[in-house]
């Protein structure tokens, strides 16, 4: 792919995100399913594994205040529960309780019922070319995100931050 390719694939690709996530996230609201739409983005991050506050803001661009205001409203939720692992208790990590993990399922169950009544009527041959694009993006950011940050540039040629 040619450099001017890729960018015309990037513009496509950041065109097309926001409109799958709008569409997701009127679905979710009108279902009553989406209080906070950041929230659940934390909720896959921390499901992933535990995070420092400070790990959270920095993920999510957003300043301490920010974050610790979005996890107060998590943990009052019962979403999330702040913890300090054993023997440093000067560290607070922030993990997610059952209750958020049922959250997350049953927000991932409503969008991707959602998703599948949207593509639906797409016929055969388009749903194949659909399946291998995505095929290629799962292939193409799996080995991104798994690729060493010094392997990773910015357009500016120095390393973003990798937390």
């Amino acid at each position: 792919m040619t450099r001017t390719q890729a960018r015309e694939s990037a513009r496509d690709i950041l065109e097309i995100i926001p409109l799958v996530m709008r569409t997701i996230a009127a679905e979710l609201r009108s279902a009553g399913e989406l209080p906070a739409p950041a929230h659940f983005g934390l909720l896959s991050v921390l499901s992933a594994r535990p995070r420092m506050l400070t790990d959270l803001a920095s993920l999510q661009g957003v300043s301490l205040p920010t974050m610790s205001n979005s996890i107060s409203a998590m943990v009052e939720r019962g979403w999330v529960r702040r913890a300090a692992p054993e023997g440093d208790r000067r560290v607070v990590m922030i993990e997610v309780t059952a209750t958020g993990r049922a959250a997350l399922e049953r927000v991932g169950r409503c969008a991707e019922a959602h998703l599948a009544d949207v593509l639906a009527p797409v016929d055969l041959p388009s749903r194949r070319r659909l399946q291998a694009g995505l095929g290629v993006l799962r292939k193409v950011f799996a080995s991104s995100a798994s690729a060493p940050a010094a392997r990773r540039r910015n357009r500016h040629g120095r390393r973003p931050y990798v937390s």
